[in-house]
């Protein structure tokens, strides 16, 4: 696998007063200066038709979410702001955005939206999935770099820390599902999928709070979040619940919770069952370990890495099919782009150009309308609004670099 893995990129200092640098997806607060140039593919007159395709179905993905915007605001749901907070960040992120121009109206009114669903509790959600909810509009209110904003961050940050799970004797991690967070309300258990939304808000909100001295604020507990992703990674070495595979098609790769695997079981041929690695959890799992603090050559991640190298597609999310198709895009957009890889060396040694393999593949999914998707409902993935945000937020990633 070619990458630089002598050091992640490190976070940037914020200020909600200037403008962010957008860069990576789902936030696109900004994690390091513009790429070196020695990173580019070369520039020819292929990649400079390929970054033309790009930016126009960027522009057509953001046209279809302005029109289809609800007249309250919001997108697809009033119920779930997480939602409306994705086709946000698609708005910020657009490359070569003047920072100082007015925004759509589109924009302004979701951003409205999103102010009214925050709750005494400084959660921003309506009922239900509040981690889900707040982590993804904090990532929102972040890209739209306003000083006016930072306070109703900080009590989001406080929210989201205060949903980890310690189910077991306080502050020990004592419990399979310590350490995590999970949707809230009605759903007790942690999982890598909010697990995720939550250390990433966190990571990129850190700078509003490390200046600061805040009465009674307090911090994750990142070590017991640490030992939760290990939970969810068919790493033997590091993890030795009974579920747990050895074997090459899933050594490495990640579930959804300790147990549970939206990919199902497998018969080991020691006679074991165990649970199946799948690709969208997996890029999950990295981008966790890497928020988390973990170092490029921890086995941990070296394993996740080979897992991904070794099962890359882009046909369907290895271990799910048409299931989370367009978030397995997405989380492979964004995870790539955080660990700055450019390309991967697969199973068969071929050298795959990532960026470009999954440029075409969403151009040539994307719809003469401008949206995109999923004729799989798993997930929400129906929902058009949903999907044009994944696929949007994913080019605009891929665009910054090509």
């Amino acid at each position: 696998m070619t990458t630089r893995l002598a050091k992640w990129p490190q976070l940037a200092r914020v200020s909600l007063i200037a403008p962010v640098t957008l860069f990576i997806a789902a936030v696109t607060m900004c994690l390091a200066a513009e790429p070196r140039e020695a990173t580019r593919l070369n520039v020819s007159s292929e990649n400079l038709s390929l970054r033309n395709e790009v930016e126009r179905a960027i522009a057509k993905g953001l046209t279809w979410l302005e029109k289809h915007q609800d007249p309250k605001g919001f997108w697809t749901t009033g119920d779930n702001p997480a939602v409306t907070a994705l086709a946000l960040v698609a708005f910020q992120g657009r490359p070569g955005r003047d920072a100082n121009a007015a925004l759509p109206e589109a924009v302004k009114k979701g951003y409205d939206y999103l102010l009214d669903c925050i709750q005494p509790d400084g959660g921003i959600y309506r009922k239900d999935m509040p981690n889900y909810n707040t982590a993804v509009s904090m990532m929102a209110l972040l890209a739209a770099s306003r000083a006016e904003y930072k306070p109703i961050l900080v009590k989001a940050r406080q929210f989201i820390i205060g949903l980890q799970s310690d189910f077991g004797e306080p502050g020990k991690a004592d419990d399979l599902f310590d350490g995590g967070i999970g949707y809230g309300n009605r759903y007790k258990h942690s999982d890598m999928s909010n697990t995720l939304l939550a250390l990433e808000a966190l990571y990129y909100s850190k700078p509003l709070v490390e200046d600061e001295t805040l009465v009674g604020a307090r911090d994750l507990n990142w070590a017991a979040a640490i030992q939760f992703i290990q939970n969810c990674q068919n790493l033997p070495e590091h993890n030795q619940q009974k579920w747990v595979a050895d074997d090459p098609q899933n050594k490495g790769g990640f579930v959804y919770y300790p147990g549970n695997s939206m990919a199902g079981e497998t018969n080991l041929s020691s006679g074991r069952v165990a649970l199946r690695s799948y690709g969208s959890i997996s890029y999950a799992g990295l981008m966790s370990y890497i928020y988390a603090g973990l170092k490029p050559e921890d086995p941990r991640v070296k394993a996740v890495f080979d897992w991904l190298r070794s099962n890359y597609t882009l046909d369907e999310n290895p271990g799910m099919g048409p299931q989370g198709l367009f978030f397995y895009f997405h989380t492979m957009a964004k995870a790539l782009t955080l660990a700055d890889v450019d390309q991967l060396d697969n199973a068969d040694g071929k050298r795959i150009h990532w960026r470009k393999e999954l440029a075409l593949r969403l151009i040539n999914l994307q719809k003469a309308d401008g949206s995109w998707a999923n004729d799989n409902g798993r997930w929400w993935e129906k929902e058009p609004a949903l999907v044009t945000a994944y696929a949007v937020i994913s080019l605009e990633l891929i665009q910054r670099r090509l």
